[in-house]
Parts: structure tokens; C-alpha cells; sequence
């Protein structure tokens, strides 16, 4: 085949494809007009945690595009403003990421993560959560976490409902050194034997284990590793030398020693 009769074949091809997919194209919009979105009756919500996190479940999702989104139920597939939707519920403090489409069917399908609490804070006044980038977010109506509480003279206060990062950079680098103690305490024995953490007016921590009477003096959160080793020390080298409960107070504050007290 001579090149002439090559090239005005490959022309013409490139010519029919772009007709096809014009048409195809047409005929698409033209279903997304005609094809509607069925509503919350069929509504998929898929929460990819929800094994570790139980704050945001179906009816959660539908009783708020319910109340912000109202009517999409019957609107044409082409019409459903899926970034709305996204926004929706992305803007509820437990909701972490989201992601929302349709499918041919007419059915919404909003596919959501939950933020993850590190710790709780109790400052009187009902609390907060906080992740481990600190982000602050209320407690939840539905559900919990198993996480260390925070409780005492707080150094900041939050607005109820707040939701966010701290903004004083005081405060948020207390927070930050916080968050590094619930951090390191992660994956050792202190993860399940330390659930309380109360702060006093100038700023040291007291830790209280579950089991024993011991309470011990951690200080300003600080040296925090070194602490921690300090901490398992104790319970190696002092308190099999003991009979239980012989310490009540076991302080850290002195340089990497360990001062018990009755």
C-alpha cells in the first residue's frame, strides 16, 4: 500500500474514534440525565475502621445529608454535587477523610475514615479527644476509645465543640510533649497499665497505673524515655525487694534516680 493510501487510512480512523467516542460521550450525559439517584434508602456507607472505631455509622451519614443536603434523592445522576457531599461529611468532627460516587444504579456510595483519638483530655467540663498530630476534636455521642485520660489543672481550656489544632504555640507545644509520652508509651506495658495522667498547677504530671498503690511523680513531660525506663526499673529492682504496696510515691524528677517514698 502506497504511503498516500496509508496515511488517509489512519486518518480516517482517527476521524471514526472521535466520532465514536463523541457519541459515546453524548449518550453518557444523556444517562446521567436520565438515571436518578435513589436516595438514603439505598444508601453504602462504608466506614474502612470501623473494627477499631465505632463514632460514625450509616444513619449518621444519612440523618446529615438529610439536614445539609436535603433533596438529592431523585435528582439526575449529573446533578448530585459529590463534592458537597464529601464536604458534608468530612465536616463532622469524627470524620477524618471521605470519598463519594455513584454507580449506574442510582446508588450513593460514601466511603469514610474516623479520626483516631491518642488521648482523652477531662478538663471538668465534658473533654475532648486529641490525635496524634494533635488534632483536637469533642467526645462523641456514639461510641469510645480506649485511650489514656489527661485530667487536672490543664493548661489551656477549649471551647465546647472545638475542633482543630491549638493555636497558642505555648499550648500546643505542652500538648505536643503530651501526645510524645501517650506515643512512647505505645506497644510497651505502660500502653494497658497507665490510663491516667493528671497534670498539677505548675505543670508536672502524676501517672497512675492500674494495678498498686503507687503513684509516680513524672514531672514535667520531659526526658520522657528515659522516665519510662526509670519506671520499669522500679518495678524490677525496688519492688521485689518489698512487700506490695511499701511505696506509695515514686518520684522521677531528680536526674535519672529514683526517690521511693512510703
Amino acid at each position: 500500500m502506497k504511503p498516500f493510501f496509508r496515511r488517509s487510512l489512519g486518518l480516517l480512523l482517527i476521524i471514526a474514534c472521535m466520532i465514536l467516542w463523541s457519541f459515546t460521550l453524548r449518550m453518557s450525559r444523556s444517562t446521567l440525565r436520565t438515571r436518578t439517584c435513589q436516595g438514603k434508602g439505598t444508601l453504602d456507607v462504608i466506614v474502612t475502621d470501623s473494627l477499631q472505631r465505632n463514632f460514625v455509622g450509616r444513619e449518621d451519614i444519612e440523618l446529615w445529608l438529610d439536614k445539609e443536603y436535603r433533596a438529592y434523592a431523585g435528582l439526575p445522576l449529573d446533578s448530585v454535587d459529590l463534592t458537597r457531599i464529601e464536604s458534608i461529611v468530612t465536616g463532622h468532627s469524627a470524620v477524618k477523610d471521605c470519598e463519594a460516587w455513584l454507580t449506574d444504579d442510582g446508588i450513593l456510595h460514601v466511603e469514610l475514615s474516623q479520626r483516631e483519638p491518642l488521648v482523652r483530655f477531662d478538663d471538668g467540663a465534658g473533654g475532648f479527644y486529641a490525635d496524634a498530630e494533635g488534632f483536637i476534636f469533642p467526645l462523641q455521642e456514639r461510641g469510645g476509645a480506649s485511650v489514656p485520660v489527661v485530667d487536672g489543672k490543664l493548661p489551656f481550656r477549649i471551647p465546647k465543640g472545638y475542633k482543630g489544632p491549638l493555636k497558642d504555640p505555648v499550648h500546643k507545644e505542652w500538648m505536643d510533649r503530651i501526645l510524645h509520652l501517650v506515643s512512647a508509651m505505645k506497644g510497651t506495658v505502660w500502653e494497658t497499665d497507665i490510663r491516667r495522667i493528671s497534670a498539677s498547677e505548675d505543670g508536672d504530671l502524676v501517672l497512675f497505673p492500674l494495678e498498686g498503690k503507687e503513684r509516680f511523680i513524672f514531672g514535667q513531660p520531659v526526658n520522657i524515655e528515659e522516665k519510662l525506663y526509670l519506671m520499669e526499673r522500679y518495678y524490677d529492682s525496688v519492688v521485689p525487694s518489698k512487700t506490695p504496696g511499701y511505696y506509695s510515691k515514686v518520684d522521677l524528677r531528680y536526674g535519672g534516680q529514683l526517690v521511693c517514698r512510703k
